[in-house]
């Protein structure tokens, strides 16, 4: 019988539940309910988990509570899609209930299991029950029933896992989608797999080894595009306070915004964590020890640091960008998307930074949190332009010192609509208005391939076959195009529309997107019609209605 089990234990269980979900990418991604090609369930999961694994292989945490938060905190910053997100919250209830705890007994495992549940359910707007969080849910509960009568750690285990097999099973019934798909919830399979790794690691039949690729990263950056007297601030300030007050982080944060450039201020209960560029590093630790006594301070000289790098070399490079950009103005704009058109695109709408995603690539919070950190501006408005990345944009808002206004574009040319309708002259709550309302009124034509043989809506689906799609709800597939152009056509006019917008992409030439452009003119004379070179892939055209 196992009482309990330590953080070495832990950390092994989340290596074996990335392998595991590594396994088993393909088998998740094919119970997706439609076929169109996507990054889909099983790809996001994983992803979101090799970032855990990346910081577990690099901080080698000991205790509990170290592990969780370390794991909890990766996968929070990975998140990939809508399911990498929810797992992410599951693993951030976990670690709150398990602060402080070196060990952890079966009881323990049980709460932090409930609490992840609670916290995924507050976060998500509307639940829906027949997915990952309905599996969670009836497995926390099964854990806790069991703990509250039993202490052997691998038992709970065993009984969250078959109550999770059992929700999984039902999902099929509980999820009208599903239902008529005849599958699954992807997103339940993949908490499955996890439970089941967790609980075979435990038990000595799996062997935690993962250890994933990760990206190629610069060895080191380059200096010398710069001159050292370009550099304002000498002093990289950095410190943690222990907070002994009740002082507002807020009023530190406003009196070192009167010092220097590049601050960061985060809190919680019990720190204060601060950077700042500075040419008076005296007079900010001495503010700083007002609010409690510093833990730890690093204060680097980056005048000498960049001479040692030889940064009066005359050799060409590229600068490299200010981890958080100085606000420059009061509005900025962060948009995903994918293609050279397509970004070439938003930059001329004036987006000022563009996340390479999209179908069949969801970005991760991370990636989406860099580029809103490196944009000029006091509020970042985000156009996520895709249903599968708006969670995980959602999740950078606490994480950055610069407000964050997440618009919940779902398709590339809702986004295109939104920025149109950018207005830095308004105010905050009337822009925000303006481009959710915009947003409203497009509605956006998607043709793609279809992935794999599927059953969907009463349709019969082949692999191969043209998919046209409108607003998420499948019109029909089929095996000649001009076949597809006309039930399009024929749905559009139920709109009337008024503006036509026809994104192609890299697969198509230009001479056929021409054709399809003044085909679907022809039937609309009164409707503007306009052809772009989007270059986007996964879809052959993208058609925006307005």
């Amino acid at each position: 019988m196992r009482e309990y089990i330590d953080g070495i234990a832990l950390r092994d269980m989340v290596l074996c539940a990335y392998d595991a979900l590594e396994a088993n990418r393909q088998h998740i991604n094919e119970l997706n309910v439609f076929p169109v090609p996507d990054g889909d369930t099983g790809t996001n999961m994983s992803l979101t988990m090799s970032a855990a694994v990346t910081e577990l292989n690099k901080k080698q945490p000991s205790s509990v509570d170290s592990v969780a938060e370390v794991t909890a905190s990766a996968l929070l910053r990975g998140a990939r899609g809508n399911s990498g997100v929810i797992l992410s919250l599951l693993f951030r209830g976990m670690a709150k209930s398990l602060k402080g705890k070196t060990n952890a007994d079966a009881l323990d495992l049980a709460q932090a299991m409930t609490e992840g549940v609670d916290v995924a359910y507050k976060a998500v707007m509307k639940p829906t029950e027949g997915t990952i969080l309905t599996v969670s849910r009836m497995a926390a509960s099964s854990a806790m029933e069991f703990a509250q009568a039993g202490s052997d750690v691998e038992l709970m285990l065993v009984c969250a896992l078959e109550s999770a097999k059992d929700a999984l099973a039902e999902t099929i019934n509980q999820n009208p989608v599903l239902k008529r798909a005849g599958v699954i919830d992807a997103g339940g399979q993949g908490y499955v797999v996890i439970l089941d790794a967790m609980l075979a690691s435990l038990q000595g039949r799996a062997i935690a080894a993962a250890k994933p690729v990760e990206k190629p990263i610069k060895e080191s950056a380059d200096f010398s595009s710069f001159k050292t007297e370009d550099i304002t601030f000498a002093y990289c300030t950095e410190f943690i306070i222990s907070r002994s007050n009740e002082k507002s982080p807020d009023l530190l944060r406003a009196f070192l915004e009167t010092l220097g450039d590049s601050v960061v201020v985060v809190d919680d209960d019990e720190i204060i964590k601060t950077h700042i560029h500075t040419n008076q590093p005296g007079q900010v630790i001495t503010e700083a020890l007002t609010y409690g006594p510093l833990l730890t301070v690093k204060i680097e000289n980056m005048r000498e640091q960049h001479t040692n790098l030889g940064g009066e070399s005359d050799g060409a490079g590229s600068p490299g960008e200010a981890e958080i950009a100085p606000p420059e103005k009061k509005y900025g704009s962060v948009a995903v998307c994918a293609g050279e058109g397509m970004e070439k695109l938003f930059r001329e709408l004036g987006v000022d930074r563009i996340v390479t995603g999209g179908q069949t690539m969801n970005p991760s919070t991370e990636d989406i949190l860099r580029e809103i950190n490196q944009t000029p501006a006091e509020i970042v408005f985000v156009f996520p332009n895709n249903k599968n990345i708006i969670m995980a944009a959602e999740q950078c808002i606490p994480l950055s010192e610069k407000k964050i206004i997440v618009i919940p574009t779902k398709t590339v040319p809702q986004g295109v609509s939104a920025m149109l309708n950018m207005d830095t002259y308004a105010e905050e709550d009337e822009l925000v208005a303006s481009l959710n309302d915009s947003v409203s009124n497009v509605r956006t034509a998607l043709v793609t391939y279809a992935a794999r043989d599927s059953e969907f809506d009463g349709h019969s689906i082949s692999a191969g076959e043209y998919l046209a799609m409108l607003d998420g709800s499948l019109i029909g597939s089929f095996n000649d195009f001009s076949r597809l152009l006309d039930k399009l056509i024929e749905t559009f006019k139920e709109y009337d529309p008024e503006f036509i917008s026809i994104y192609f992409g890299e697969e198509v030439d230009e001479d056929s997107a021409e054709d399809v452009c003044s085909t679907i003119a022809s039937h609309f004379p009164d409707a503007e019609v306009n052809l772009i070179n989007g270059g986007q892939p996964v879809y052959y055209y993208m058609i925006s209605l307005e």
